[in-house]
């Protein structure tokens, strides 16, 4: 029988790591008592869905499985690396990397109304089906629409439907996708239009998780669907106070021999919302709270537990990074940034050491020399414009300056982002430019506006409204995300797209990247994203600032506190308490 929630309550490669203690490595696993996560918001969504923030991962990890996963582990190759969650083992495409047929694993089972009950292949086809529903779409269907045969067609007709439970679940179980194909309840085939190898980092995404019929007789992720949750994982919503308690208790249909992934030694998870972030410090250092949900620690407070030998602190990092992008397709200046030997001693110039240290220092950031960042397949250790100690050298770049007919300089505009460390960022960048003869005016943009409005806007960029941005971006998973960080930022077809600021485009760079994404050998892959990243980087669109690391930290009483790359945090099924 399931709980009734609402009478209970009336109711979001390579990282930066610290050792883990010795005691903690060493120590035997523990079982039992409930293990209390502090945040500032609640988790924001129970239904796989429409997930919103990368926090919500760690969540769904805890209730629900893909067929694909990552591993928690202090490695960070391993962190990046896909393993079979649901599915017995990762499978080698056949068909020239257009098929992939995966097995589920036995014993993997729904916390279903009647009993536990295996998950099949027609509940890993429900799930896709779901993603595009007229009511509450998931986002990610864009990275399955065109690529798995049929989607398109299936979210067409999907489209036209009114979004009423009766309507959608009779529109779900009446279709299928053409290119997802179920011949027995433990086998599903995944049929491509193109051959993509990321296309397993994708089946990690939470909306690919598959979905129980049950589901379909509510409103997406309605008080409804909340009140009679079904789990697939180890644990399960057991009641839900709204902004306030999610607590979570073990999930009886879980078998933990059919998960290779989660240990679940705790018993109960309670997921706090509402504390700030002072006091959940605070809380975890005197021993009231286990682990951090969506509350970044501050870099004073990592400085001082550094300072205090605290070996709490570790990181991960998601792929996250910062540049400054060139608008190479203004006229400003006689079009003076469509010139390389500008773009290189704009290069040169760049104090990335100081950078590091608005970021909060080696804990939070790392130089970054490429496209390609940290936590993600394709980044690696190069440098085209090496400076001492990642500390600019000006006098090269006035040099390249001069080479290229500016002796006196240029001067630029720079908005940045009104908005936390972003300003004292913008002054950085902005000494190291002028002590290489720039001139750089700042432009202080409101938040709602910077990105919505002035940078996404190609207008502005061909007005020559700004000639130099500093930016930021994040994919949508770690790992084999390399085609989300080139794509939609260095490649153009002719039609502007939204991210890619200036019309960058590499032909040469783009064949090397179809070709990185073709292959099934992984390991000529990264070979080949490699390549284009040195390329894209040698024409110096953007310029690379920092790798950005998640900083981590934990109570007392937590042990083998592992980092889960694709949520940013320590593994909530994986550690476990000594208290």
């Amino acid at each position: 029988m399931k709980r009734n929630l609402l009478a209970t309550t009336m109711l979001g490669a390579l990282a930066l790591q610290f050792a883990l203690p010795a005691s903690q490595a060493a120590a035997d696993p523990e079982t039992g008592g409930t293990l209390r996560i502090l945040g500032t918001a609640e988790v924001d969504r129970f239904d796989t869905v429409p997930p919103a923030t990368a926090v919500t991962g760690n969540f769904f990890r805890a209730v629900q499985r893909q067929l694909v996963s990552f591993k928690a582990s202090d490695d960070p190759d391993e962190q990046i690396q896909p393993f079979g969650d649901l599915a017995t083992d990762i499978p080698t495409p056949t068909d020239d990397g257009l098929t992939y047929t995966f097995t589920l694993r036995d014993g993997a089972n729904w916390d279903a109304p009647d009993g536990a009950r295996q998950i099949t292949s027609a509940d890993v086809a429900r799930g896709f089906k779901r993603m595009c529903n007229p009511s509450l779409p998931s986002p990610s269907i864009s990275f399955f629409d065109g690529l798995i045969e049929g989607v398109t067609e299936f979210c067409e007709g999907f489209a036209d439907i009114e979004p009423t439970p009766e309507a959608m679940k009779e529109y779900i179980e009446g279709n299928d996708i053409a290119g997802i194909e179920t011949p027995s309840d433990d086998t599903v085939i995944f049929r491509l239009t193109e051959a993509a190898n990321d296309f397993i980092y994708l089946l990690t995404l939470v909306p690919a998780s598959p979905a129980p019929i049950e589901v379909l007789d509510y409103q997406p992720d309605s008080p409804d669907y909340r009140e009679n949750y079904i789990a697939s994982g180890p644990y399960t919503v057991e009641s839900y106070v709204p902004d306030s308690v999610v607590h979570l208790v073990r999930n009886p249909a879980w078998e933990a021999e059919s998960d290779p992934l989660r240990n679940a030694y705790v018993d109960e998870i309670d997921v706090i919302a509402g504390v700030q972030a002072d006091a959940a410090m605070q809380q975890l250092q005197s021993g009231d709270g286990d682990m951090l949900y969506d509350i970044p620690v501050p870099p004073v407070t990592v400085q001082m537990l550094n300072m205090q030998g605290d070996d709490k602190i570790s990181a991960v990092a998601q792929g996250s990074s910062k540049m400054v992008w060139i608008n190479t397709v203004s006229d400003n200046n006689d079009g003076a940034l469509r010139n390389l030997k500008v773009r290189e001693a704009l290069a040169y110039a760049i104090d990335r050491a100081a950078v590091v240290q608005q970021f909060g220092g080696e804990e939070f950031a790392s130089p970054l020399h490429g496209i390609m960042p940290a936590g993600v397949v394709g980044h690696h250790e190069f440098n085209l414009f090496p400076t001492p100690d990642d500390k600019g050298d000006p006098e090269k770049a006035k040099a390249l300056l001069a080479e290229a007919g500016y002796p006196d300089g240029l001067t630029l505009k720079m908005p940045f982002r009104n908005l936390g460390s972003d300003p004292a960022v913008a002054q950085v960048i902005q000494a190291a430019f002028q002590e290489a003869g720039f001139t750089i005016e700042l432009i202080p943009t409101p938040a709602s506006d910077f990105y919505a409005r002035l940078i996404t806007n190609f207008e502005n960029a061909q007005n020559g409204v700004w000639d130099l941005v500093p930016s930021g971006w994040s994919p949508d998973w770690p790992g084999g995300a390399a085609r989300s960080i080139y794509t939609p930022q260095y490649t153009y077809d002719g039609t502007h797209g939204t991210f890619n600021f200036s019309d960058y485009n590499n032909p040469e760079a783009t064949e090397l990247a179809e070709q990185a994404l073709v292959t099934t050998d992984l390991e000529e892959s990264r070979e080949l994203w490699e390549q284009v990243d040195e390329m894209v980087t040698a024409d110096v669109p953007t310029i690379p600032l920092v790798s950005l690391q998640t900083v981590m930290y934990h109570g007392e009483d937590v042990e083998n506190f592992l980092p889960y790359a694709a949520g940013g945090q320590g593994d909530w099924t994986n550690v476990w308490l000594d208290r």
